[in-house]
């Protein structure tokens, strides 16, 4: 870690003691950056809360002689805020309503900064202008800040009723599936624009490949501006984005236009795979957000399997590829419509910023607002918590840089079906584009298989975890990643083998191999990107940053290469040399299992509450003394959970 990350978690213990004190009990992240970092130890242990030197900030020379003054002035009123908001806490006597008071805090810190940005606090003060003095200190700003009412307020998304939160989920979803589909039901229409701009056939993939690269980017931009302006705004603003692209598609005069275009598209349909998620996050609790996200991940899934066989009875039809096009940009503006229409804002920071708006123009009092309003954002801060920390994540954490790998060969894999479906069933079978669509049908009834027993796993994980006084344990995330992975090797396989000769072998054998491949992708995928959260907790956004980047490289790579590696090896033995590599990687979950929590002991970014609390309960069996004197108890660890 660098110090803009120990000051990340400096803020983060500042504005959220109770949650941090769950995660980092005994301050093993500040201890072991004592030890990377022996010089900056005094500096780091004057800014530490709770020392004279509370973090003062430096008046530059140039200041005026009042400056000073006000600096201190203004930093007593942070220590006041901080004073009310612990009155808060204390007073609030609902276990959950504390967390959903200090979530955005949370979330700000990991993504666009926090409430008060270093920049702003080191620059000179200018005058009032025009001979005004400094007018006198407000009263206490935390007074001025509005807050749900109570964990039952109606205005939290988590309270609205279930009829309201379907309605949204089914919108969201939509919006994800025609943002999905969009990537892969171009590659109906290769062929078409091949024989439109006479070009050659790795051009016309790299239209598919373009437009995986723009998920790649995407997130960077997409992620902060939700967690800064709601979720509702990066929709509305992209699924009108993925849409007018997609009709510069459409309507291209020239090869180069189709490229550019699809880039855009793919950069603006990454919205929904960096939003959606957090907005169903934003609406369930913690017993029914697996499920929710579990909904997500097989639409998200799904969709690149579903749109072929549309894109090719469009493209065989007199409609032509280019309708291809348009039927994305019809899904993307009716996303649109609904969004706009009946999508309300779910991030629960806006929604008190829209209270805070009812109750100024109410009550006529310019000084109410929300936390969210005294947000700063510095462009500095902000590239280096979306782009610097996430690379130094992926190749400094073994755990995130091994199963992003394992994760971007599955997800490569993903769209290297799009060709190796093609020459399989078209050119082995005969099949022509649309009917040879339909085979896909096979992974999606496989990833629906997987969903179903996702759904069914569901109440023995939740068991666990109340049992384990509701820390997560990240290892209890793999088995199902080690049963899907040794049926994706064997899908491949079967595959491979039964659907080289397509004069000997029935079409339904090798389209049943689906079934082994889709229930593997979807398990791998959604209990790897668990393992991750649950392993990173506060950068956990960081490391979803990096493995977005990383396997979206691998989707828009694997394409451009898989029609020469299908044809020079043959279909059997390009399914092999796959097959290999997915088996050999089986064992990565199952070395996590048995080791991740001593990787995990070691890492610079990965907290360890479980290893914490068993690291307590061990001294508790021993008879060690606590800090204070006393043995910790289980009811009280109980109590602190």
């Amino acid at each position: 870690m660098n110090e803009a990350d120990v000051d990340m978690l400096r803020e983060e213990r500042d504005a959220s003691p109770r949650r941090f004190s769950n995660w980092d009990p005994h301050d093993s992240f500040f201890q072991r950056y004592h030890r990377l970092s022996p010089e900056e130890k005094d500096k780091l242990h004057r800014s530490m809360p709770g020392d004279d030197n509370d973090r003062p900030p430096s008046s530059s020379a140039a200041s005026s002689s009042s400056a000073p003054s006000v600096r201190l002035e203004a930093i007593r009123t942070a220590n006041m805020s901080r004073t009310a908001t612990n009155r808060i806490n204390h007073q609030e006597s609902h276990p959950h309503a504390l967390d959903r008071i200090e979530t955005h805090r949370t979330q700000h810190s990991g993504t666009v900064g926090a409430i008060k940005s270093r920049k702003s606090s080191q620059k000179e003060i200018p005058a009032m202008g025009a001979g005004k003095p400094y007018p006198p200190m407000l009263p206490e700003m935390e007074e001025y800040v509005v807050e749900f009412d109570g964990f039952d307020d109606p205005r939290h998304a988590q309270n609205w009723p279930l009829r309201k939160k379907l309605l949204i989920g089914v919108i969201l979803a939509y919006d994800a599936l025609a943002a999905t589909m969009g990537s892969s039901i171009f590659s109906s229409g290769i062929s078409g624009v091949v024989s439109t701009f006479h070009v050659g056939e790795e051009v016309g993939t790299l239209g598919t490949s373009l437009f995986v690269l723009g998920y790649a980017f995407g997130p960077i931009m997409w992620a902060p501006m939700s967690e800064l302006y709601g979720r509702r705004l990066p929709l509305v603003i992209a699924a009108f984005g993925f849409s007018v692209f997609a009709i510069g598609v459409a309507v291209a005069k020239d090869v180069q236009t189709v490229m550019i275009c699809r880039f855009f598209d793919g950069l603006f349909g990454s919205c929904p795979l960096a939003v959606v998620a957090a907005a169903f996050a934003d609406m369930f609790d913690n017993k029914t957000r697996g499920l929710a996200v579990a909904v997500f991940s097989a639409t998200v899934f799904m969709g690149p399997l579903l749109a072929p066989f549309i894109g090719g009875f469009i493209t065989i039809s007199y409609l032509g590829w280019r309708w291809t096009e348009y039927i994305s940009a019809i899904m993307g503006f009716s996303a649109f419509a609904l969004i706009t229409i009946f999508l309300p804002e779910t991030y629960p920071p806006i929604i008190l910023v829209n209270k805070a708006q009812d109750l100024r123009r109410a009550t006529k009092n310019w000084g109410i607002h929300a936390k969210q309003e005294e947000i700063e954002v510095d462009f500095k801060e902000l590239i280096t918590k979306n782009v610097s920390r996430p690379m130094r994540i992926l190749f400094q954490e073994p755990i995130v840089l091994l199963i992003t790998l394992y994760m971007s060969f599955i997800y490569g894999l993903l769209y290297l079906f799009l060709t190796a479906y093609a020459l399989v069933f078209q050119g082995q079978y005969g099949f022509n584009e649309g009917v040879g669509g339909l085979c896909y049908f096979g992974m999606v009834a496989g990833e629906i298989i997987a969903f179903i027993v996702v759904v069914i796993m569901n109440p023995s994980y939740a068991r666990k975890l109340e049992a384990n006084n509701n820390i997560p344990v990240p290892e209890w995330r793999l088995p199902i990643s080690i049963v899907g992975g040794v049926l994706f090797a064997g899908g491949l396989f079967w595959f491979g083998w039964t659907g080289f000769e397509g004069d000997k072998i029935p079409w339904i054998v090798p389209t049943l191999s689906g079934l082994f491949t889709g229930f593997g992708i979807f398990t791998i995928f959604l209990s790897l990107l668990n393992y991750i959260v649950d392993a990173y907790l506060m950068f956990a956004a960081s490391a979803l940053a990096a493995n977005t980047f990383l396997r979206s490289g691998f989707g828009a790579v694997f394409p451009l290469f898989a029609t020469y590696m299908f044809d020079g090896m043959g279909i059997q033995w390009a399914a092999t040399l796959l097959g290999c590599v997915a088996l050999a990687l089986v064992p990565l979950p199952i070395v996590f299992l048995l080791y991740g929590k001593k990787i995990r002991a070691k890492s610079h970014f990965a907290p360890a509450p479980d290893l914490q609390q068993d690291k307590r309960r061990d001294e508790e069996a021993r008879g060690v003394p606590d800090s204070d004197g006393s043995v910790p108890s289980e009811e009280a660890e109980k109590k602190d959970a």
